[in-house]
């Protein structure tokens, strides 16, 4: 029943679309499920066990173990503590927590390898997850370089509508599920700055937002500015 339950909640997973049904019956047996509270704390690169952890339902921020700064959000359906499989201590220094009540599958990166070893097609997806992964750093980096504040925070606020946002009703909508600290975290901004640009953005309607949601005209997504 476990690995039934497990098969129907990665479905979903475009990273397993490859992958035959008694490959996929076979990683369910291996993977561990868990229903964790909104604001929990995930390690990522402990010790004892590391492991590649699975989002079916919520959403987590990805935070610098020692500065706790938020790195990178990762919404249901991806995953997250790959570098893992690539680079134990830099996945020794990350930690993940929950931003809702989620739903996590987690397996132990030895044997997760195993699996990649033995599908190419698994093995390429991930290596794609990482390569995109350094993309976006890349990018903001770029972004620090060559856009001033208020270009970083506004880009930031289209990006995360477009990914985390769904269309009702003429408009994109997602749940607001980020403090002013993480947003500056992830522009490399302050929190004064994202509170002026941002209520600047809802003062001239180009965005709208309370502490559950936050919104933008549909045909406002290409540019905010």
């Amino acid at each position: 029943m476990k690995t039934l339950t497990t098969y129907w909640f990665l479905q979903d997973f475009n990273l397993f679309k490859k992958l035959g049904m008694s490959t996929m019956m076979e990683m369910c047996d291996l993977l561990e499920m868990e229903n964790i509270d909104k604001g929990q704390t995930i390690q990522i690169g402990t010790r004892d066990k590391k492991c590649v952890f699975f989002v079916k339902k919520g959403a987590v921020k990805i935070m610098d173990a020692s500065s706790n700064t938020t790195k990178y959000i990762v919404k249901n359906g991806n995953i997250f503590g790959e570098l893992s499989l690539f680079n134990l201590e830099a996945a020794s220094k990350e930690v993940a927590q929950t931003l809702e009540d989620s739903i996590i599958c987690y397996i132990e990166s030895d044997t997760m390898e195993r699996l990649l070893e033995k599908h190419n097609s698994l093995k390429n997806k991930i290596l794609k997850i990482y390569g995109l992964r350094i993309q976006k750093l890349e990018n903001r980096l770029e972004n620090l370089l060559f856009k001033d504040s208020k270009t970083r925070i506004e880009d930031f606020i289209r990006a995360y509508i477009e990914e985390f946002g769904l269309v009702k009703q003429g408009k994109i909508e997602a749940k607001n599920l980020l403090s002013h600290k993480d947003i500056a975290n992830l522009t490399n901004t302050s929190r004064q700055t994202v509170n002026n640009v941002l209520s600047s953005l809802r003062k001239e309607e180009k965005i709208f937002y309370d502490s559950k949601y936050i919104s933008i005209l549909h045909q406002n997504i290409p540019e905010i500015t």
